[in-house]
């Protein structure tokens, strides 16, 4: 049966699916900026700078859509999850509070030179405001990571006299046991998803035969940052996954399959979970594996979901094969990144049709790696909406279901029309439009640097107090 607690979570949830997007598209992309306009800065090669205009573009639309669709995220906690700031409002409020302070005010008071200043400033300053909002966006990802995992993996905290939640220690809040590997993985998972979405832009110039200078400098760049970062992420993964299996045990049995304990757990590549029988059903695994992933021993203790009560355990037929789904798309980018690699040594990576195809396909599989990753972590965690502490459902707000199903449907036309709808019309024109190869390099310079002189003719100008 469906109640409004229910209906706040699939709620939540929605609006969280369609955020997460932006972020992890504009903390990658603006990456991407900084390295490429350092490279005009040092080469003053004019193609650079059409590859920085072109991507800034997309850069401003994401990031622009990232801000808003977040502002109704907040906006939830109040009408739906009243009982949230409540118990824990003392420990997150103070983290999102840092955000807005440093993160925000970063990001909003160099983002206008980032954008508009490309005449206005000298060169070395635009470039600088570039480097802060990348940095912006960075700190801004670590607070919202430091928060969530705290709820993961909570830490430094005790309980006041009305039973809320209160920091004991700042520091070990911030830095709890899992905050630093999840940011990493995550920043990582920025970096593979604007990579993948550069590279299958660029192979769509490619394969249409247009602008083909700078979809061939954006393709060789994308291949090989792809063949560095997708062994580093798949590495930074396991670690994250070590650090689950040794504070939150049940949600790494969920993701593993592994309904009962065990010593020698295998690695579970396909079953049916049953949840009702509580067992696996057309199972194909390998044995031992589970265990020596986890743990470094092929013999380890796994916990199995019926260590503890129903109750307590996460939907293990989502978790499990979310998690698959993550890290088959992972394993997908290495094997085009490599492929790539590979075709590259015969210099058939640009000219092959077969590989831009495949590069155009595999463009969104960064996204469905972090929307599939968040899922993950985020149901593998129920009923708990802080681990082993507070329960989902004991912090939802008191409201109807029919008032919660009327805001659902609202925020999934709203969402369609404006995130989806309008968002990808205005993407795919700037793709269509593509990058100005012609710009004029003299004359952007020139402009630069006589605006900047114009303020120093003024100041001149003006009479000297005696």
């Amino acid at each position: 049966m469906i109640d409004s607690t229910l209906l706040s979570r699939i709620q939540f949830g929605f609006t969280m699916t369609a955020h997460i997007i932006y972020p992890s598209i504009s903390i990658g992309v603006v990456t991407f900026l900084v390295i490429f306009e350092g490279l005009y800065l040092a080469t003053r090669k004019k193609i650079y700078l059409a590859i920085c205009k072109f991507w800034t573009k997309i850069f401003a639309l994401t990031f622009g859509m990232g801000v808003v669709s977040g502002i109704v995220m907040e906006f939830q906690f109040g009408t739906n999850w009243g009982g949230f700031p409540e118990k824990v409002g003392s420990i997150l409020g103070a983290l999102f509070t840092y955000e807005v302070l440093t993160a925000f005010f970063i990001e909003s008071g160099f983002l206008g030179i980032m954008l508009f200043g490309w005449k206005r400033v000298h060169p070395t300053l635009h470039y600088l405001s570039t480097c802060m909002v990348a940095f912006g966006t960075t700190l801004s990802a670590f607070w919202v990571l430091a928060a969530n995992s705290w709820m993961q993996t909570p830490y430094g905290y005790r309980f006041g006299p009305d039973g809320q939640l209160v920091a004991d220690g700042w520091w070990d809040v911030i830095f709890n046991p899992s905050a630093i590997s999840r940011f990493t993985h995550m920043l990582l998972s920025c970096y593979v998803t604007a990579t993948f979405i550069i590279l299958g832009i660029s192979s769509y110039y490619l394969f249409m035969r247009k602008h083909k200078e700078t979809a061939t400098i954006c393709a060789n760049f994308c291949i090989l940052a792809a063949c560095v970062l997708m062994p580093t992420q798949l590495w930074m993964g396991h670690h994250v996954g070590v650090v689950v299996h040794k504070y939150q045990p049940i949600k790494i049995a969920a993701m593993e399959g592994i309904w009962n304990t065990q010593y020698g757990a295998p690695t579970i590549l396909f079953a049916i979970p049953n949840q009702q029988a509580e067992r696996n059903d057309y199972v194909i695994e390998i044995p031992k594996l589970g265990s020596f992933l986890n743990t470094g021993d092929w013999n380890a203790k796994m916990v199995g979901m019926t260590s503890v009560p129903k109750e307590d355990r996460p939907n293990m037929f989502i978790v499990f094969w979310t998690f698959r789904l993550m890290v088959g798309s992972g394993m997908a980018m290495l094997f085009v990144a490599y492929l790539g690699l590979l075709l590259k040594f015969w210099n058939r990576h640009l000219t092959s049709t077969f590989y831009q195809v495949i590069c155009m396909l595999a463009s969104p599989l960064g996204l469905v790696a972090i929307e599939t990753g968040w899922m993950t972590a985020e149901i593998g965690r129920q009923p708990w909406a802080v681990y082993n502490l507070l329960r989902t459902k004991d912090l939802a707000s008191q409201v109807s279901v029919s008032h919660v199903m009327t805001s659902l449907i609202c925020l999934i036309i709203v969402y369609g029309l404006v995130f989806g709808y309008f968002f990808t019309k205005y993407l795919l024109k700037v793709i269509r439009k593509g990058p100005d190869s012609h710009l004029d390099i003299e004359e952007h310079e020139a402009l630069a640097f006589n605006y900047m002189s114009t303020f120093k003719h003024d100041d001149e100008k003006k009479p000297k107090k005696k």
